[in-house]
């Protein structure tokens, strides 16, 4: 029996994509300039024994297999392979449990984040982390990358909050992993190799997570500064005076003129940075935002302002949220085929506003323009660097840009990924970050539970 028709038997020709037309909608995540290929074939699976039976058979006859969520990752991490079984987890959407009394919630891997945040809040709680994409994001695609977010700052990225897995293995076998209890230190920590492994270990299939109680109302406030460098030497007082924003992001000129081109909402494009804060600290907010406010003012910041009310904050966090698109439409405008390559680099936060300064420096030097936003609070920047993708030169110039970015960041104590993850993007720079020991010691991690590297092969390891 060949694999396709061993499959569709397995699985039902319902759950079995091989159209060609449709097929080529799986190639590839929103990073651009990473290399995608076709699949021979996609599963929609709804349980895990679905993906057990296709992951098995396609062990059977040899075939890759590329795990795919919402696709809205930004590394190429889920970019199909020529000749590949993609498995499709948007089916498996379920929130099985949702335990307010032991705060836990179990979820299979398509639950998008922000349904699931929503039906926490629904019950007093609250599921912390907030990719940008949070409304589109699924939740195993966030476990897959360990995807951070605008509140982790304060609360920490996904990793923090997930005590156990369901994980197909490479050969079709189902793994726990962790626990439902606060507590439990049993045996090595299966939970944490699997969680930001980005589909080159198992596919996961459900995910036990912790919850939070609802935060409390937050305050929300901006500071203009006239360079980029001011800005992250407030993030330095901000911290060093033992503050907790529960926000903390940073947009720079270029990013400020493409959200008002994209979607006007008065931001001041004179500024060099806007730096965006919020505190969630209940009685001591006021006081609070105000001491963040003053730090601001003493790095130079020209003028700060705190949000009205609720609904002004929320918008002020939508813009941040709109970065990323508001950059693909600049692109848009400047080339026909205008597209970006986006870093994803942290750094200690004391040395920000050296990356900062560092990055304004090769912009200039190769004449590429280059946005930066980021979390601030944490040191995780996203430079977008803007290329014509119809321009040999000008891709070639952006890709300089991207690794002297890199260099400079791995110099200044910092990783090559804060938290959209190695994929294609960044595997030769996770090699230079590991060195030789600790690029060994992952091969043969991945050679211990994918020996035929069957899964998500050329991901993250060369």
């Amino acid at each position: 029996m060949t694999f396709l028709d061993e499959l569709t038997a397995a699985l039902g020709p319902d759950r079995v994509i091989t159209d060609h037309d449709l097929l080529i909608s799986y190639r590839r995540d929103e990073a651009d300039l990473c290399e995608a290929g076709t699949p021979l074939a996609v599963v929609r699976p709804e349980e895990t024994a679905h993906v057990a039976a296709a992951v098995a058979i396609a062990a059977r006859h040899g075939v890759p297999v590329v795990p795919q969520g919402a696709r809205t990752g930004l590394a190429g991490g889920a970019n199909a392979i020529d000749g590949c079984l993609v498995v499709s987890m948007l089916a498996m959407n379920r929130i099985v449990d949702l335990d307010t009394a032991n705060r836990i919630a179990t979820v299979q891997p398509g639950v998008v984040n922000a349904v699931l945040a929503r039906a926490a809040l629904a019950e007093g709680l609250r599921y912390p982390p907030d990719p940008g994409s949070w409304e589109s994001s699924t939740i195993g695609g966030n476990v897959a990358t360990n995807a951070g977010g605008m509140c982790c700052v304060k609360y920490g990225v996904t990793t923090e909050y997930v005590l156990g897995l369901e994980v197909v293995l490479a050969d079709g076998r189902v793994l726990r992993t962790g626990r439902r209890t606060p507590k439990g230190v049993a045996g090595y920590d299966l939970t944490r190799l699997f969680v930001g492994s980005e589909g080159t270990l198992g596919i996961i299939t459900e995910i036990t997570v912790a919850l939070r109680p609802a935060a409390e109302e937050s305050l929300t406030m901006v500071a203009v500064f006239p360079t980029t460098a001011a800005a992250g030497d407030a993030v330095n007082r901000i911290f060093a005076a033992g503050l907790a924003p529960s926000l903390l992001e940073l947009l720079d000129r270029v990013h400020l003129e493409a959200l008002e081109a994209y979607r006007p909402m008065g931001l001041d494009t004179t500024a060099a940075a806007l730096l965006l804060a919020a505190v969630d600290t209940g009685s001591r907010a006021a006081a609070d935002l105000e001491a963040i406010a003053e730090l601001a003012r003493q790095a130079g910041a020209g003028e700060v302002w705190q949000a009205t009310d609720a609904m002004e904050a929320a918008e002020l966090l939508q813009a941040r949220r709109l970065a990323h698109p508001a950059m693909e439409h600049l692109a848009l405008s400047l080339y026909e085929h205008g597209g970006l390559i986006i870093d994803d680099i942290a750094v200690p936060r004391t040395r920000l506003a050296e990356l900062l300064d560092d990055i304004v420096e090769i912009a200039a030097k190769h004449d590429v323009p280059v946005g930066v936003v980021g979390h601030a609070g944490d040191g995780n920047l996203h430079p977008n660097i803007v290329v014509d993708r119809a321009d040999p030169a000008s891709v070639a110039a952006g890709q300089r840009v991207f690794d002297e970015i890199m260099e400079r960041g791995l110099a200044l104590g910092g990783t090559c990924t804060g938290e959209h993850g190695v994929g294609l993007l960044k595997r030769d720079w996770l090699a230079t970050e590991l060195g030789e020991v600790g690029v060994d010691v992952q091969r043969a991690i991945k050679s211990a539970l994918d020996p035929a590297n069957l899964l998500n092969p050329g991901k993250v390891l060369r």
